[in-house]
């Protein structure tokens, strides 16, 4: 029994498992968006989200310049930094499209990217998609992304959906054609 035992063992020891984690969120967070098995995806979902809580609940220390913050917030951030990057490697290299590869601090894009970018949001950092099955074994696939990923490569927000107004419409024409007829 299983009683009070959370999350997937994956067929793995602890430092395996620990292992994997670390190096998909850092994929992750390098690439905003990866492709895994559902079930990896949802227990990287629980430690992704924990890591940007962290920076998040700094508040504006986490991403404000280190010359216009105080004493005491600077010892904050350092050991929010030192919680992050004791799970979190600090060095991801992101291949561009020209073919040339970029070294990415993945702990500062956390503190200054991320915690900037969900702020005002209370949770839900991430998203799964389906995709279907794996050739070889038939496992269920997913992309997991940023929730707003494709709204900051647009560079704005969403547009809002219109209203249903041609029912109303509809109705205030009906009406019309009663009084006219009554009239």
């Amino acid at each position: 029994m299983r009683h009070k035992n959370s999350g997937r063992k994956f067929d793995r020891n602890t430092s395996s498992r620990k292992s994997m984690f670390r190096n998909l969120t850092a994929n992750l967070e390098l690439n905003e968006r990866i492709e895994t098995t559902e079930a990896k995806a949802k227990e990287l979902r629980r430690v992704a989200e924990r890591l940007i809580t962290k920076a998040i609940r700094l508040g504006e220390v986490s991403y404000t310049p280190q010359e216009k913050l105080s004493e005491v917030d600077k010892g904050k951030r350092l050991a929010t930094k030192r919680i992050i990057s004791a799970f979190l490697p600090r060095w991801g290299t992101l291949v561009e499209k020209g073919g040339e590869t970029k070294k990415v601090d993945l702990v500062e894009k956390l503190m200054l990217d991320l915690a900037k970018r969900f702020a005002k949001r209370p949770g839900g950092y991430t998203r799964t998609i389906k995709m279907g099955q794996r050739r070889g074994d038939n496992a269920p696939l997913v992309f997991i992304e940023f929730v707003d990923k494709a709204e900051a490569a647009e560079g704005g927000e969403k547009p809002a959906k219109k209203k249903a107004a041609p029912k109303k419409a509809a109705a205030s024409k009906k009406t019309e054609k009663a009084a006219a007829a009554a009239g």
